[in-house]
């Protein structure tokens, strides 16, 4: 599934922002009763899902990057002494 086809403006949102509308597309899903309504907007939840697991992936990448420069500066710092 491409998140190409969901609107380029969800790139520039906060995970718990994709996250807040992820949840409001399940309340709708949970209160349709027409089934072929409810495929495309299945459809585009599962894409949307797809962009908030790449966003929260690329944030722990960063995360984690941001975590070892200050390890090495402080183990750098140590040695120094």
């Amino acid at each position: 599934m491409k998140d190409k086809n969901l609107p380029n403006d969800y790139n520039s949102h906060s995970i718990e922002e994709l996250t807040n509308e992820a949840n409001k597309m399940i309340v709708e899903l949970e209160n349709q009763k027409d089934l072929e309504n409810s495929m495309e907007k299945y459809q585009k939840l599962l894409r949307l899902n797809n962009i908030i697991e790449k966003k929260f992936h690329k944030d722990i990448r960063n995360i984690n990057e941001k975590t070892k420069e200050k390890i090495i500066k402080i183990t750098s710092k140590k040695n120094a002494k």
